[in-house]
């Protein structure tokens, strides 16, 4: 048995971020495994502090005399297995922040919650004997007892709580019967459900012949051992879940277990009915909305062999499987995947080294791949296969743009132009259903002219600006600030301002102007409760509404196929965020949006409506050309260094203090200039420091700065040498330091 535990301390602080040695009591030998949680005297003051056991070992590291003892195994500690403390390290290296951020992450459960039991009552006589007793009971007119005999012969065992609840019956009699050794009371462990009652219906798929090959492809290479990862790009409707499904049965049929990351706003109860359907109680899912008992039942059901397949998003990725053959990540371009609190680390890249380490194959899915994964497909590190015809070929919608400068031109101030409103007029005559779809909730930082539709951008990095509540315009790449223009420096036109536009001014405006219309509205506020997706999605799907209004939460992966007109209002939102990722998403949200429409037999129609419609993104997704895009927008990231076609490492400053908080990025840029003139860190650009783009949250004073390089492992270096020079300086003891590769937003 090991004598000594290496452990990690539970407290984030860089300094701690290191293994201590202690030695293992005799009656804790037992209980101790790699991921336990314990408790141990540490410091001078040998205060009690939690940790992480993260090795068992035989031999000692420093004199045995002065090691101290694991005091003892943590309550309600959950153990973890050992790979994914080896993905904790990856994450940490990769990522920054400490070893406890990376545990605390690849930990989704932190604490044992309280088992839930279910009872029974088990009839303990044989038949003969029971219908002898039960007519003693009737002749002495002992009814409770006779009624729950009766009860008894004709379901064994009976649930507790139905004899308790619906037969009436009280402890005591229970007691009684159990005294006389009629019955016994047996418990068992129930796992919380978060499915509900679902029915399985096991449906057999019939896979069309891309389907057919893009499954074969990937099973060949299973079955011969090599693990590798594929990037399936499907157009809308094409049919990319049946072949994940059709996958994922021949994995758990050799034994092995799948993981399915599904972005949170697109993990509905329609989505997961269909993978029930096939795989029944095998199958459990996560998200924001289950409880804490929820979520623990999960992952032990997992850890006990009793699951095949997890749904959920990016904490998914940490179900503790011990034999996983198949990771899928769905919508595989999503921005959800990306972690925004430390360590922000990307579900794609965290699932390629699990999977690496658990000798499992990934799959990515998009119908409008990530320009980061088509560029690795590009390059062959990922196996690219296409799904370009939808299920039963049916067509795809036809786009119309419609120009709103032109609209206000000729008087429409309405956030509906006249060709929507024209054709909403037409479905609604006709039965048929609706989505209008608003690129972002709230509201937008970007300034432009309605007249013309110039946008204000900042003139060394082609982002737009971003308005602050000072009334100036600021980059929140290189910190370059002017004021906001009184009129447009294009047109001299009045009309420029920040898009004011949500999502209940726009149910408001279409209830006014479609007054018989059936309106749904679906955003943030209207899906709180637990079941509030559901509840608007069902509505919608059964036909209970004509129009559904919503953010981009309405255009992930749903399929109503009475649904024959999308209007995308406001395209231009996502277009001009100050972020070089917004032609991006704004190619994705239009393709997205546009898909839902003409799923069914009916085909669809889509309107866009934009102040920018000669923008290669809007004219690309009105044409539905990837190929297109990607090589355009491509050119752009290679010309400014953006990722994929460079790397950007942001870190973020913050204090309490204003001169801090300015005074440490000054000196961190300091240390960076010295390495660059030295001749270290060639082909290195430092941009900043520059205040963030929210400069001060709950008084707290933020400062960035921004690193380009082509090789991410020369920014993971630096980001090395930044936190051991941060570690032996005690001016940033109060400063908080965080990390972020390749943003996908900014501080």
């Amino acid at each position: 048995m090991p004598k000594y535990a290496n452990v990690i301390i539970d407290i984030s602080h860089e300094k701690l971020d290191k293994t201590f040695q202690y030695k293992i009591p005799e009656e804790l030998q037992d209980n101790l495994a790699v991921g336990v949680q314990v408790e141990v005297p540490f410091g001078t003051g040998d205060r009690r502090s939690t940790a992480y056991v993260v090795e068992l070992t035989d031999t000692p590291e420093y004199d045995v005399s002065k090691l101290k003892a694991i005091q003892k195994v943590a309550q309600g500690s959950v153990p973890i297995e050992s790979h994914l403390i080896a993905l904790a390290g990856w994450m940490r290296k990769n990522y920054g922040g400490t070893m406890n951020h990376a545990l605390r992450t690849v930990l989704p459960v932190k604490q044992k919650s309280r088992e839930k039991k279910q009872r029974f009552l088990r009839l303990m006589l044989s038949r003969t004997e029971a219908e002898e007793q039960l007519a003693v009971f009737e002749r002495k007119h002992f009814t409770a007892r006779a009624r729950l005999l009766s009860n008894l012969l004709e379901q064994n065992p009976l649930p507790y709580e139905v004899v308790t609840r619906k037969l009436n019956m009280t402890a005591a009699v229970i007691r009684t019967m159990e005294e006389l050794g009629i019955l016994t009371v047996e418990e068992k462990r129930a796992y919380r459900n978060p499915l509900g009652e679902m029915k399985q219906e096991k449906k057999q798929i019939k896979l069309s012949q891309e389907q057919n090959q893009a499954v074969e492809k990937i099973w060949t290479d299973y079955t011969q051992g090599k693990r590798q990862t594929y990037l399936l790009r499907g157009v809308t409707g094409s049919g990319k879940t049946a072949v994940y499904i059709e996958l994922i049965d021949r994995v758990a049929a050799s034994g092995r277990q799948a993981i399915v990351l599904i972005p949170e706003i697109a993990l509905t109860y329609q989505t997961v009915v269909r993978f029930y359907q096939r795989f029944g109680e095998r199958v459990s899912i996560l998200n924001s909305k289950m409880s804490q008992g929820e979520r623990y039942d999960q992952f032990e059901r997992a850890k006990n062999g009793e699951l095949d397949v997890m749904i959920g998003p990016r904490s998914a990725l940490f179900t503790p499987f011990s034999n996983l053959g198949i990771i899928i990540i769905d919508e595989e371009h999503e921005n959800s995947y990306k972690s925004e609190t430390i360590p922000r680390y990307h579900a794609r890249e965290a699932a390629i080294e699990r999977a690496r380490m658990a000798g499992a194959s990934v799959v990515l899915g998009s119908a409008t791949p990530s320009i980061d994964s088509y560029y690795h497909a590009k390059n062959n590190n990922y196996m690219l296969l296409a799904l370009e015809k939808r299920i039963e070929e049916k067509p795809l919608p036809r786009c119309y743009t419609v120009d709103l400068r032109e609209e206000l031109k000729q008087g429409n101030r309405s956030i509906l132009s006249e060709k929507l409103q024209e054709l909403m007029e037409q479905r609604l005559r006709e039965h048929q259903q609706i989505m209008l779809f608003i690129n972002r909730r709230g509201l937008a930082g970007f300034v432009s002219c309605r007249a013309c539709g110039h946008v204000m951008k900042c003139p060394h990095c082609d982002v737009s600006l971003s308005q602050h509540n000072n009334g100036r315009l600021m980059c929140h790449y290189c910190g370059y600030t002017t004021v906001t223009p009184k009129q447009c420096p294009e047109c001299g036109s009045k009309y420029i301002s920040a898009f004011k536009a949500g999502t209940q001014k726009i149910e408001e405006i279409v209830k006014k102007r479609f007054i018989d219309a059936r309106v749904l509205r679906m955003d943030f506020d209207t899906t709180r409760n637990k079941n509030g997706y559901e509840k608007i999605l069902s509505s919608f799907a059964n036909q209970e509404a004509d129009i559904l209004i919503g953010t981009q939460m309405i255009v992930k992966g749903h399929d109503f196929p009475n649904v024959t007109l999308v209007g995308v209002l406001a395209a231009d939102l996502s277009l001009h965020v100050s972020d070089f990722h917004g032609p991006e998403r704004t190619f994705q949200l239009i393709t997205q949006a546009a898909g839902r429409a003409g799923r069914g037999k009916l085909p669809g129609e889509v309107v866009i409506q934009t102040y920018s419609p000669q923008h290669y993104a809007i004219e690309l997704a009105q044409k539905q050309d990837y190929e297109k895009f990607y090589e355009t927008e491509l050119s752009f990231r290679e010309l400014m260094h953006y990722p994929p076609a460079g790397h950007i490492l942001t870190m973020l400053v913050a204090s309490k203090d204003d001169m801090t908080a300015i005074l440490s990025s000054e000196l961190l840029a300091k240390k960076i200039q010295q390495a660059q003139d030295k001749g270290k860190l060639t082909g290195l650009q430092m941009i900043g420091p520059s205040d963030a783009s929210v400069a001060r949250v709950k008084d707290i004073y933020r400062r960035v700065l921004y690193f380009k390089h082509e090789n991410y492992s020369v920014l993971i270096q630096m980001k090395d040498v930044l936190e051991q020079f941060i570690s032996q300086h005690r001016e940033f003891g109060n400063v908080i330091i965080q990390f972020d590769f390749d943003p996908m937003n900014g501080f």
